[in-house]
């Protein structure tokens, strides 16, 4: 079978490929040595699929259904596995036994078609919610995931390039996370990357995560990417900036998060997903992002 990956993942690569990366290119050789390796039947690519990995369902020796994900060095795909090790299925996907091969997963299969964001909203918040509950676990001992302050630390110098139109909102989010790093409440290892598109239907549980990009730190900082999901909604509709507000500070009292920190967290993960939107030419999502950036 050919493994050509799908336009979605090509595109979005190719934003942030450093020069001289190779990775798309050798990607159909490499899937095709994952698939032997492993004695697996493929039943299909998944399209769209995600924006940094090539997902494959497949079934395994036994017939059994999974899923076999190959992922570039830069999507981190080691710390992926580390951490769904740790949560042991609990909350998340399961790791599967296989050889281990970097920047190779094996994954249990869920309902790649079947996510939250396909509940109505109110519903689809609370599950979301309480799934990232479920992943909120202390991080290993002497682990090897990067801190939310490393993290945010490399956004933050590219962010002050930002172009003039954007400054005011930069500055306030440069600020709002220098406060923020002062006195975290706790450290927990973070899925990272956490929204509803995340959350899939399961067999053995409702809904389970997928797609971490883990890391450590305070809960609010995971939170803050769910408070804008279906952004686009809420900027078509003329009460956003308000449902906006609300949302914060619903999610934040039911996860027995600080409202304030957990609007500060939102206000710079939007700042710069935004200005990252700006580089790579993406000037529609970047001013949906920016736009609700204000609104907090």
């Amino acid at each position: 079978m050919a493994f050509a990956p799908p336009q979605r993942l090509v595109r979005a690569l190719g934003e942030t490929a450093p020069d001289g990366d190779d990775w798309l290119e050798k990607l159909p050789e490499a899937a095709q040595q994952a698939v032997a390796l492993r004695e697996l039947t493929v039943e299909r690519v998944q399209v769209p699929g995600g924006r940094s990995s090539l997902v494959v369902l497949v079934r395994r020796p036994d017939g059994s259904p999974a899923v076999l994900k190959l992922a570039p060095p830069r999507a981190r795909p080691e710390s992926e596995r580390n951490a769904l090790a740790h949560w042991g299925g609990t909350g998340a996907v399961q790791l599967l036994d296989e050889p281990t091969v970097e920047g190779v997963l094996l994954l249990e299969r869920l309902h790649p078609d079947v996510s939250v964001r396909s509940l109505p909203e109110a519903k689809a918040l609370l599950e979301a919610a309480g799934t990232l509950r479920r992943l909120w676990v202390e991080p290993p001992g002497d682990h090897p995931f990067e801190t939310v302050a490393e993290r945010t630390g490399r956004q933050a110098e590219a962010m002050r390039g930002a172009s003039a139109d954007a400054a005011v909102l930069v500055s306030g989010a440069l600020e709002a996370r220098a406060e923020l790093l002062v006195a975290p409440p706790e450290q927990r290892l973070l899925h990272g990357t956490f929204r509803q598109s995340k959350v899939l239907a399961g067999e053995r549980a409702p809904w389970l995560a997928v797609g971490p990009d883990p890391v450590v730190g305070e809960c609010a900082f995971d939170l803050a990417r769910l408070v804008r999901d279906r952004v686009e909604d809420l900027i078509a509709s003329p009460s956003g900036a308000a449902t906006a507000r609300r949302r914060v500070k619903r999610l934040a009292e039911s996860l027995d998060v600080d409202p304030e920190r957990l609007r500060g967290w939102a206000l710079f993960r939007a700042v710069e997903s935004g200005v990252r939107a700006l580089r790579v030419g993406r000037a529609k999502d970047a001013e949906l992002l920016l736009e609700f950036a204000g609104w907090l």
